[in-house]
């Protein structure tokens, strides 16, 4: 099965940046999607942005403009989320994704904190 290991995250300024990666290991061949989910205090979790093994990407309405999911392209098993001009409203607990075939794989969790 597919492990993932987060990266990245912790505390910035209101218009900042910060990027996350989150590699995974194993059965990397099975992954057909990668993406990044967020849950802030009190709310559900949400996606914020994912992308398919061939490039397709989306992104939340709150985030668009604002924060690109890539992967990388020589190992496949990488994946980025690059967050800028970033909100307080943006603070969460951050999780990486990957669909393995049908089955999800959750990252640790990693804080993402934007202070006013």
């Amino acid at each position: 099965q597919v492990q993932l290991v987060e990266s990245g995250g912790g505390l910035v300024q209101a218009g900042g940046s910060l990027r996350l990666s989150c590699a995974a290991s194993g059965s990397i061949f099975s992954i057909t999607a990668m993406g990044w989910y967020r849950q802030a205090p009190g709310k559900q979790r949400e996606l914020a942005a994912g992308i398919t093994s061939g490039g397709t990407t989306n992104y939340a309405e709150s985030v668009k403009g604002r924060f690109t999911i890539s992967r990388d392209n020589a190992k496949k098993n990488t994946v980025y989320l690059q967050m800028n001009s970033l909100k307080p409203e943006d603070t969460a607990v951050y999780y990486c994704n990957v669909a393995e075939g049908t089955v999800l794989r959750w990252g640790q969790g990693s804080q993402v904190t934007v202070s006013s």
